[in-house]
């Protein structure tokens, strides 16, 4: 069986290209952060004074393993998190002032690396792979937040890819 031809090993391998693109373009815009940290980030601030379960969901990711996202964003003084009122077992969490203008600097960020990441397709492919691999996704989570619009991608500048790093 050719690896070449596996959706998983496809998936895999463009997964670290992103994280790789993801890393050296928040890094040279001054963050230190991963892309689940900024998946987070977004999160809280789409729905802020939500409890950390509900953000587990949003970006796909358990229970067990969002308490360490938040511990370093909270540690980064980015994230502030307080027992629930309603619910002493809940932790809910919200942008700290910093977080707020962290995500306000990383949001452009965040947006144009998005193409580069599928630099070798046009906008108009770029887009159709995100409504396939959308479909999929949420196909196989029905239960998953609502399939968001895709948006229009700009075209952007080819660049040299960096060399495979290992996974991070």
């Amino acid at each position: 069986m050719d690896m070449h031809e596996m959706a998983g090993h496809l998936i895999r391998r463009l997964h670290q290209q992103s994280t790789q693109i993801f890393v050296q373009r928040t890094r040279e815009a001054g963050f230190d952060l991963t892309p689940v940290q900024f998946a987070a980030i977004n999160a809280i601030h789409e729905h802020p004074a939500t409890d950390q379960a509900f953000i587990a969901e949003m970006i796909g990711y358990d229970r067990a393993t969002i308490g360490g996202v938040i511990d370093r964003l909270e540690k980064k003084g980015w994230v502030h998190r307080v027992v629930s009122e309603h619910d002493r077992r809940a932790r809910e969490l919200s942008l700290t002032a910093q977080g707020k203008r962290v995500y306000k600097e990383l949001k452009p960020v965040v947006r144009a690396l998005q193409s580069e990441i599928l630099r070798p397709l046009s906008a108009a492919r770029q887009k159709h792979f995100i409504e396939l691999a959308g479909e999929v996704v949420w196909q196989a989570d029905p239960e998953g937040p609502e399939v968001p619009e895709v948006p229009e991608v700009p075209e952007v500048p080819k660049v040299p890819v960096m060399p495979e790093t290992p996974d991070l």
